[in-house]
């Protein structure tokens, strides 16, 4: 990024810093926290900026010094080897953030082929998901889900929050996650011992809610009312307050049961609609604008796998930067780090390159 760019970004920061310092901008909370973000996510920037002039300088003065003394030439050759990495690491920070890595994120679980065993396996993505967010000390809160007769799930839908102090929000972390995931294991249902494959399909989208930019004409919804249900579908309530909004233009459906009013069970499903058009515009945008170097995997076909889960040899397998680790039982317990980081690098360097 050339150098205007970069004073511009040590100017804003700057500015940040006296308007954070003023008490009147913390009378609206919203702003306050939005300023304060933004001011984080400068932070990295400023530092290695500031450490790279600093080299810079000090190597123009030891180059200058050098004849005279030979510490200074020393000294000069060893920020002369430095420079470059400090370049880099400037260079990887400028690097266009998503605009949504500071979001929450709108996860679905769909059980695919395999049936119950899918189903299981479905749970133990859930699982997977539920403690690395424990991990992370971020909430998770399920919005909508149908258990199978053997306590896996059919479909879920839970959102996973960070905590309000972080500049890098859930999507940051997981917004590789959607596509199908495949499982190669011995099912509980199998009595010959013989390993069976079944899948899984994992949809995520940010949470942007209320923030989201499209417009939903009322006129265009379908909202469907019925008893919630619990494990083999059995009611859990004895009214009507679980609510089924189809957008009707897309056929995007969102359900949510689980607040105990019918106004609080819409509230929250018209904010996960809101999510999944922006997912589905800002995808779209992508596509027009051929930069959709990742789109997720839509159906819950096994032969469109991102992931593979094989228990037979405690492995993982991310098809799509050859990650490979033979630690699945750490990973099904939430140690989902060197996946992800191997995921995020693959991107930032593919950014990097184009």
């Amino acid at each position: 990024m050339p150098a205007p760019a970069v004073d511009a970004m040590l100017a804003e920061h700057a500015d940040l810093e006296l308007r954070l310092a003023d008490p009147a901008i913390h009378a609206d909370a919203a702003a306050a926290r939005k300023l304060g973000r933004r001011y984080a996510e400068l932070g990295p920037i400023v530092a290695a900026a500031r450490a790279l002039d600093t080299a810079r300088d000090d190597f123009a003065a030891a180059r200058e010094l050098a004849p005279e003394d030979a510490a200074f030439a020393a000294e000069a050759d060893e920020l002369a080897a430095r420079i470059p990495a400090l370049e880099t690491r400037l260079a990887e920070l400028l690097v266009p953030r998503d605009p949504h890595d500071g979001d929450d994120v709108v996860m679905e679980v769909k059980s695919g082929e395999g049936g119950e065993e899918s189903a299981l396996f479905a749970g133990d993505l859930v699982r997977m998901y539920t403690r690395y967010a424990e991990r992370r000390c971020w909430r998770t809160e399920v919005l909508d889900a149908t258990v199978s007769d053997l306590g896996g799930y059919k479909d879920i839908t839970m959102v996973l929050r960070a905590r309000g102090d972080e500049v890098d929000g859930v999507w940051s972390a997981l917004k590789f996650e959607g596509g199908v995931h495949r499982v190669q294991r011995v099912p509980v249902t199998e009595s010959q011992g013989r390993i069976h494959t079944s899948a899984a399909g994992v949809l995520v989208y940010p949470d942007t809610g209320e923030d989201a930019e499209v417009e939903i004409d009322e006129g265009d919804l379908r909202i469907d009312v019925f008893r919630s249900s619990g494990h083999g579908g059995q009611s859990v309530n004895t009214t009507d307050s679980a609510v089924r909004i189809t957008h009707l233009p897309t056929g995007t459906v969102v359900s949510c049961q689980n607040e105990k009013s019918q106004l609080q069970n819409k509230a929250r499903a018209m904010l996960v609609l809101r999510s999944r058009l922006q997912a589905l515009a800002d995808a779209e945008a992508a596509a027009a604008a051929s930069a959709d170097r990742r789109s997720q995997v839509r159906t819950v076909d096994r032969s469109e796998r991102i992931r593979t889960y094989n228990y037979p040899e405690n492995r993982i397998s991310d098809h799509r930067v050859g990650f490979k680790a033979h630690n699945l039982s750490a990973v099904l317990d939430g140690d989902l780090d060197d996946v992800l980081a191997a995921l995020t690098a693959a991107d930032r360097a593919e950014q990097l390159g184009s």
